[in-house]
């Protein structure tokens, strides 16, 4: 397919070079501006579901408003080791 586009174009190589360049942003910008637009509402990337667990001991999951409103629903230590005292 490339093939047949280069033969197709006229001039020498530069003037080949510059329409295929002209040519592939030409089609950048239609994607760009006109067919991703169109398509971003068909697609499901912010059809986002969080499910609300039962909030027992061991559940991974984390019932909004059983944290109390300033305790964090996760461990703020749990990756950071006590300094050693050779420090």
């Amino acid at each position: 397919m490339y093939a047949w586009i280069w033969h197709r174009f006229p001039g020498g190589t530069w003037s080949k070079l510059t329409f295929s360049l002209v040519l592939v942003a030409a089609v950048g910008s239609l994607l760009w501006y006109v067919i991703f637009p169109w398509a971003t509402p068909l697609l499901p990337f912010d059809d986002v579901q969080v499910e609300a667990g039962t909030g027992e001991p061991g559940s991974d999951t984390v019932v909004p408003g059983d944290e109390g409103p300033d305790e964090l629903p996760y461990s703020t230590t749990s990756n950071q080791p006590s300094p050693s005292p050779r420090r």
